[in-house]
């Protein structure tokens, strides 16, 4: 197996920390609130303008609760078991399921039970989400759409438009998320006996 240099492993971090933001829904200004690094620094490590640092990294591990070498893709040594650590964000937990530092990332969430059903709050970014939902009852209000999709139903949508994800009935819901940068989208192989007529939802 070819051996990482230092410099594909800094031009690794950029991208891991944009998906980590991501996946914790929220903004380069809300992170330089809470961290103290500039929102300029921010936006340059993000893009790889600017190199990483102890300095930086620090702040930015404490924020999205991960150590520094989930930050730098540091590969771990003498355990051959997947490593998992959950992030929670807005009461919702988010098991990452990939460790590439480009492309596609892969989510599990998990909404948890309420005693009922949530407002809708939407929020934009850029990207594009692709979702499968495992269990439960999923409310999708994407732009003007609001949809209910039980276990099996998939959707796919721009995250640059308003959008937002809780359960439709208050009970538990389980779902698997693909989310990559703007024009990254799933590609779906579809069984060629079927007409397009027999097609499911999206």
């Amino acid at each position: 197996m070819e051996r990482k240099t230092d410099d594909d492993v800094l031009d690794g971090v950029g991208p891991r920390l944009r998906a980590l933001r991501r996946a914790s829904g929220i903004t380069l200004a809300e992170l330089a609130a809470t961290t103290g690094v500039s929102e300029s620094t921010l936006s340059r490590l993000e893009s790889g303008l600017r190199r990483p640092s102890l300095e930086l990294l620090l702040p930015l591990a404490r924020t999205y609760d991960v150590p520094l070498d989930e930050l730098v893709g540091a590969p771990r040594t003498g355990d051959p078991r997947i490593h998992l650590k959950p992030i929670k964000r807005f009461g919702m937990t988010f098991v990452p399921l990939s460790r590439r530092p480009g492309g596609v990332h892969a989510f599990k969430m998990v909404i948890p039970a309420s005693a009922e059903p949530l407002e809708p709050t939407p929020q934009t970014h850029e990207g594009f989400e692709w979702l499968y939902v495992l269990n439960g009852r999923l409310r999708l209000v994407t732009g003007e759409r609001d949809l209910t999709l039980p276990p099996g139903e998939a959707a796919e949508f721009d995250t640059s438009l308003p959008h937002w994800l809780g359960s439709a009935d208050g009970g538990a819901v389980e779902l698997l998320i693909l989310f990559g940068l703007q024009g990254v989208r799933a590609h779906v192989r579809t069984d060629p006996r079927r007409s397009p007529q027999a097609g499911g939802r999206r």
